[in-house]
């Protein structure tokens, strides 16, 4: 896959990579097992003080679940080129007994990856099933570094999760490119339909010593969420000196005269590790199409009291605009008055 990089600093400065402290609990032959996971646990508040409908919230503290999970890692060796792999990895709710059940047997609240698929040093990788978006994957890495939230660009859900064949080409001298399909099935719905549609997705990225560049398109169908237009990025970042590096990144996608959606989007941030602390900090232009631009910003904070047990604390202000609400039966625009800052503040336990 990619080089050894400095994205890879900004994820290891904050153990983003889920199986950090993965136990391999069989290898042999060629075959080889690791089970990994994460139990976390944290107190978050602020926020939005409106919901999309313009109703007025509690966004007070509530202690949460903080994207606990549970997965399997799983390759044989065909030949010392190709690999066979598998992936199952769930996300349950840690934080209270779920549902009505009196065990919380229902507490496995998400398949977050399930995929197979061969990989080759000459011919590169192949796979399908459910698995993070590639786009995400290639173009929005290096600032999707946050726990919760800080991430204004395409994240992992993007026209992906299920459905799903992708490929990435083998390292060409720091060159790869990945492209990825998601299908959307109208089997089994009452003719007639508008037919099957496939949503492609993509991105290229190039690193040489310390700098690493990045582009990429998505078809943002309807059927998966989007406003039927393309959207297209770009990131480039550098590692200063180890332990530090930069970023700047640029999303655009036009508007749509049936679902709105367009927005231009620039961000610049750093990640800075020395020993056992970490700190990200990112800020954002989001100027959406019909609408006020805004600033948004994201900065945490982390420290590794051991390889497996790490605290943090984020902060994000997404810069909330005057919004229309009815008070007293008349229309007022109210604006967000700099309390709607969400915080997040917990500990993770790896293994």
């Amino acid at each position: 896959m990619m080089k050894k990089t400095l994205l890879a600093t900004a994820i290891a400065a904050t153990m983003v990579a889920s199986g950090a402290q993965a136990a391999t609990v069989y290898d042999q032959d060629g075959t080889k097992l690791d089970i990994y996971g994460r139990i976390a646990m944290g107190v978050a508040g602020g926020g939005p003080e409106y919901n999309s409908a313009d109703e007025k919230i509690d966004n007070g503290a509530e202690f949460v679940d903080v994207f606990s999970r549970l997965g399997l890692r799983m390759s044989h060796e065909v030949t010392s080129d190709l690999t066979a792999f598998g992936r199952l990895e769930w996300r349950f709710k840690g934080d209270e007994r779920s549902g009505e059940s009196v065990n919380g047997v229902d507490a496995f609240s998400e398949i977050r990856q399930s995929y197979i698929g061969l990989r080759s040093n000459s011919w590169g990788t192949i796979q399908g099933g459910n698995f993070d978006s590639f786009y995400n994957q290639a173009v929005s890495a290096p600032f999707d570094v946050y726990i919760d939230r800080g991430l204004e660009f395409a994240g992992h859900p993007t026209q992906s999760r299920g459905d799903s064949v992708g490929y990435i080409t083998p390292n060409l001298s720091g060159f790869q490119v990945y492209l990825q399909g998601k299908h959307y099935s109208t089997r089994g719905e009452v003719e007639p339909t508008d037919g099957s549609t496939v949503a492609g997705q993509g991105g290229a990225v190039y690193e040489i010593n310390n700098l690493r560049l990045a582009a990429g398109f998505v078809d943002d169908v309807v059927e998966g969420g989007g406003n039927d237009e393309m959207l297209y990025g770009a990131t480039v970042s550098y590692e200063f000196v180890p332990g530090f590096s930069g970023r700047l990144g640029y999303e655009t996608q036009d508007d749509s005269s049936t679902h709105g959606g367009g927005h231009d989007t620039w961000g610049v941030g750093m990640s800075y590790s020395s020993g056992p602390w970490a700190v990200n900090a990112d800020i954002y232009d989001v100027d959406p199409e019909g609408g006020d631009s805004r600033t948004s910003w994201a900065l945490g904070g982390y420290y590794n009291l051991t390889s497996s047990f790490q605290t943090f604390v984020e902060l994000q202000q997404a810069d909330q605009q005057a919004i229309n609400v009815t008070i007293d039966g008349l229309d007022s625009d109210v604006e967000a008055d700099g309390d709607d800052m969400y915080y997040l503040v917990g500990a993770r336990y790896f293994f």
